[in-house]
């Protein structure tokens, strides 16, 4: 619920939520806001009515076929209008319901980006011209000979679908460019893949018209080219995810009507199977083996649902696979590859007999040659491509699972496949008289080896003999689809499998010390993933830190007692120095730099923490005028708050955020920071407080979180760490957001609000100050004032510390302590790779040309 801040001024209360509309209303808002998609799914309503094709299939002999285009109709019948009247025409009840869905959906979709005028212009262009072109170019590569069109030439097309992929790809223009990316790069995985596996004409049409949409848009757009710009990691690794998926799902797609015509429709003779009376076979093959046995016992041993699923294999482990990616794990990449380096086999293997004989007898022949060909090559599109796909984005999936996970899944499949491998061998060798042909023990091996790959696999090895023990046909089916169900349950648990270098247990102690008090104001912040924990020997002290490159980077203050800080630190010190690292403490406050100092080590200030104090906040007088300006447009605007935590948003608060920050991130060339800054998975956190801002539409203007700190098991203060504002919020929203938080605080007795530390910024020294300047080294604090001014422009630092300024806080000097001016290097190094973890060459370029601006 929204709140008002307590004990200040309130502001004026939000109005109360509206009563749920009736559903009369609701339509009307709905025709109001997609009036054309509306009239679309009627039209093809009404159309389906009045050709009969809402209860049954638009045939060569029926009346649908005057709307329909088509090389028979548009050209040969010269029935010109067939490319527009085959967009309100569905050919059957199947496409019907797609049509109307997708009309009501996607296309309203569309008609809210582009309105309603260009909406119908592009529905119009996209489908007519991308039908008119298809049916052109089919009825010319009929005239050459060729072997796809001449199987299609007399075929017609109905299809709605047509027009809304087309207007659909259009409007991807006018969308944010988050919504751009996921539009098209789905959009054209389904199409191309239903290009790829069924091979329908409609198919082909529907891919012109995404083509043709895509150049509208920019048309209609009447600017200038969008620019390809990055993703979040989260969503880079979600968008691969979904591409490989699609391929997974895609060879399903050659089973559809009328299927078979694709380039890669090959790989539906994997679920083909050939019905054969297995009785029959049996006696007459165990009676005389003929030269027709081999294919007619291939037929019955992959009779039954056993080896059905399992000639399902190939798509399911893409589907596990996607899984995996989706997650960021490294064992998922490593399937992706293997499996589909299978899938550029499979195709051939399952071609009967495992071959393709071309022969070209004479020139007219040459082009249906010439095109098979072209199908085998485009066998390899998809799986070649995805490998391709992955090899360039194995920088996204590097989360591997921890040591002893590996060897328990290694120890899974071995012994299962043992097991299970063992068990139809001595069952089939126990009953070696039972199989039809007669078996020898060589080949009950060679099926041994068989039961464990799908059918299509024809160049394994061995003959094939079929059991008809009962015990053994139960083997012989199952044990295959039992191991590779182990197999997937097994890659499910190594997923969820991380290799953090900590326990639960270690998260919670930690959280523990962290109630009790420690850890500074920054302190919540070694909860984050990245980090691990040392304790000390009693337990009742810790350090998060990080090792990389050798040097063990801590965050924050140490976890303790103020009497234990100094132990703390020595201690750690002495388990670094066993383990060969390079300690470095960083972002530590100003009260344990005289612990260092005894120490004999150098520190150096890497930025400035600013703190309201919200029992003294009040937003009185000229140095607040700014922010109380933004606090009093916030009310006139009647903007609520929410104070809340993730765990109790409502999924559609949820996905607003999410939605968001990916905005924001992917219109950043920039590599995204982290170590110091949290993202979406950090304020998932239960103890992580968010404060969020909404216009009386509610829609969402501001999101912030709020990091704890504790003293006694009470909160005490709160750090802000993550801020998103939507772009087209009212000017000052976090002002306005924070404000509001402070005089919230200010109620809750909280004793100090932290707008976080802004690297490398640097207040202006007061003259008691110059002192403590000096004694700073040099060299590195020139250093770093020049690695302020040239990270400016890409990051901002400086500008973020400016904005903090307006709330008069005080300053606080966060501080690195390290042993050796020698290690520096190495400390920068690892300090880079920590806020860039991620970021490649290609990111390092972009912040070089950011820089040079």
């Amino acid at each position: 619920m929204s709140t008002a801040p307590p004990n200040t001024k309130p502001a004026p209360p939000a109005a109360p939520p509206p009563k749920r509309p009736p559903a009369w209303a609701m339509l009307r808002a709905y025709v109001q806001v997609a009036p054309a998609s509306v009239a679309l799914a009627l039209i093809v309503l009404a159309t389906s009515i009045a050709t009969a094709t809402l209860w049954s299939v638009a045939t060569v002999g029926g009346g649908a076929l005057v709307w329909a285009a088509g090389v028979p109709t548009t050209i040969h019948a010269g029935f010109w209008w067939t490319p527009l009247t085959a967009l309100f025409v569905p050919e059957d009840p199947a496409q019907f319901v797609i049509s109307f869905v997708l009309a009501l959906t996607l296309l309203a979709v569309a008609e809210r980006l582009l309105g309603t005028a260009r909406l119908v212009l592009a529905f119009l262009v996209t489908g007519v011209v991308g039908i008119t072109l298809g049916v052109l170019g089919q009825w010319a590569a009929a005239n050459v000979g060729g072997l796809l069109a001449r199987a299609t030439v007399f075929d017609f097309t109905l299809d709605p679908t047509i027009g809304i992929v087309g207007a659909l790809l259009a409007a991807s223009a006018f969308a944010s460019t988050l919504w751009r990316r996921r539009i098209r790069l789905l959009t054209f995985a389904v199409v191309v893949m239903f290009v790829l596996y069924n091979g329908d004409q409609n198919n082909a049409y529907r891919l012109i018209a995404a083509l043709l949409g895509l150049a509208l848009g920019v048309i209609l757009r009447r600017g200038r080219l969008h620019r390809m710009r990055r993703s979040s990691h989260a969503q880079t690794r979600n968008l691969i995810a979904a591409t490989v998926a699609i391929t997974g799902i895609g060879p399903l797609a050659a089973l559809l009507p009328p299927g078979g015509l694709g380039p890669l429709s090959f790989v539906s003779a994997l679920f083909l199977h050939q019905e054969v009376d297995a009785a029959a076979v049996l006696a007459a093959c165990r009676a005389v083996d003929t030269s027709n046995c081999r294919d007619e016992l291939a037929a019955v041993s992959i009779q039954g649902v056993g080896p059905l699923l399992l000639a399902l294999l190939p798509l399911v482990l893409l589907i596990v696979t996607a899984i995996g990616l989706r997650r960021g794990r490294h064992f998922a990449w490593l399937l992706g590859i293997v499996v589909n380096v299978a899938m550029i086999v499979l195709p051939f293997t399952a071609l009967p007999g495992g071959d393709v004989n071309v022969q070209v007898d004479s020139l007219d022949a040459l082009s249906p040659a010439i095109e098979v060909l072209l199908w085998l090559l485009a066998a390899f599109l998809v799986p070649f491509a995805s490998i391709v796909l992955l090899l360039a984005t194995r920088r996204q999936f590097q989360i591997r699972a921890p040591r002893d996970a590996v060897v328990r899944f290694t120890i899974l499949v071995v012994v299962s496949f043992a097991l299970l491998a063992v068990a139809y061998l001595i069952a089939g060798l126990a009953t070696l008289g039972s199989f039809v042909p007669e078996a020898s023990i060589g080949d009950v091996f060679m099926s041994t080896l068989r039961r464990f790959v799908p059918s299509g696999f024809e160049s394994v090895p061995g003959r094939v003999i079929v059991p008809t023990s009962p015990l053994v046909l139960l083997l012989y089916q199952w044990v295959g689809p039992a191991f590779w169900t182990i197999f997937v349950i097994g890659t499910m648990r190594l997923y969820r499998a991380t290799s953090t270098g900590r326990t639960l247990g270690d998260e919670v102690r930690f959280r523990e010390l962290l109630h009790a008090g420690g850890g500074g104001t920054l302190g919540f912040m070694g909860t984050w993933p990245g980090n691990v924990y040392w304790f000390s020997e009693g337990g009742e002290a810790a350090v998060a830190y990080r090792v990389i490159n050798g040097v063990a980077i801590t965050l924050s203050d140490p976890v303790c007692r103020p009497e234990r800080a100094e132990q703390t630190i020595i201690d750690f010190i002495g388990f670094c120095d066993a383990n060969s690292w390079t300690p470095a403490f960083y972002s530590i406050h100003g009260s344990f730099l005289p612990v260092f100092e005894s120490l004999g080590w150098q520190s150096i200030s890497v930025g400035e923490e600013t703190l309201i104090h919200p029992q003294t906040f009040d937003m009185q007088g000229k140095p607040w005028q700014k922010v109380r300006q933004a606090h009093t447009r916030g009310v006139k605007e009647r903007i609520s708050t929410l104070w809340t935590t993730w765990d109790e948003l409502a999924p559609v608060q949820q996905s607003q955020i999410a939605a968001l920050s990916e905005q924001w991130v992917s219109e950043k060339e920039l590599p995204e920071m982290s170590f110091t800054l949290g993202g979406m998975a950090e304020l998932k956190d239960p103890e992580v407080k968010l404060y969020l801002a909404y216009d009386p539409q509610g829609d969402l203007q501001a999101v912030t979180s709020w990091l704890p700190s504790w003293r006694d098991d009470r909160v005490v203060g709160y750090t802000i760490d993550f801020m998103r504002r939507a772009d087209r919020s009212i000017p000052g929203i976090m002002e306005f957001v924070i404000a509001s938080a402070a005089q919230r605080m200010r109620g809750e007795g909280v004793e100090v609000l932290s707008l976080s530390g802004a690297p490398l910024a640097t207040k202006p020294p007061s003259a008691d100050e110059d002192d403590a300047v000096e004694g700073e080294p040099a060299v590195m604090d020139r250093l770093l004032a020049f690695l302020a001014k040239t990270l400016e422009p890409a990051y901002g630092f400086a500008s973020l510390f400016d904005f903090k300024s307006k709330f008069n806080p005080t300053y606080e000097t966060l501080w690195m302590a390290y042993p050796d001016a020698v290690a520096l290097p190495a400390i920068g190094n690892a300090i880079g790779r920590a806020y860039l973890p991620d970021a490649n060459a290609k990111e390092y370029v972009a912040l070089a040309k950011t820089l040079m601006r």
